[in-house]
């Protein structure tokens, strides 16, 4: 296997906003929200990533996940594109979840939440 067939992207960080969750009438479901990730610098930066998962851990994001959460997840990176207004070609990196891990304490994202 040669590293252009991998792609998979494994991500730890806290969740920006509550997830938006999505039904669809084929039955499926789609939770989105962004997360924050905290590069190990001195100057202390935080990427943020568009996270995209489908069916049942959706249903688990929307019920368990709030803004703040500590999560892992894993899925891998796709590119979003479309034209603006300006008629400009638009690209962005989304990372379409395949597993959802639900990190940290009650406590500590209630801790989290309230700073």
């Amino acid at each position: 296997m040669s590293r252009n067939e991998i792609n998979q992207a494994t991500i730890v960080g806290r969740v920006g906003k509550d997830p938006e969750l999505r039904y669809f009438e084929s039955g499926t479901n789609l939770a989105t929200f962004s997360l924050a990730v905290n590069r190990p610098t001195k100057n202390k930066e935080t990427d943020w990533f568009d996270i995209k998962i489908w069916g049942r851990p959706a249903e688990i994001a929307g019920e368990y996940v709030r803004k703040g959460s500590l999560i892992g997840i894993t899925g891998q990176i796709d590119f979003e594109s479309w034209t603006s207004k300006e008629g400009e070609l638009q690209v962005k990196p989304v990372i379409s979840a395949t597993e959802l891990r639900l990190l940290g304490s009650k406590a500590d994202n209630a801790a989290f939440q309230n700073n």
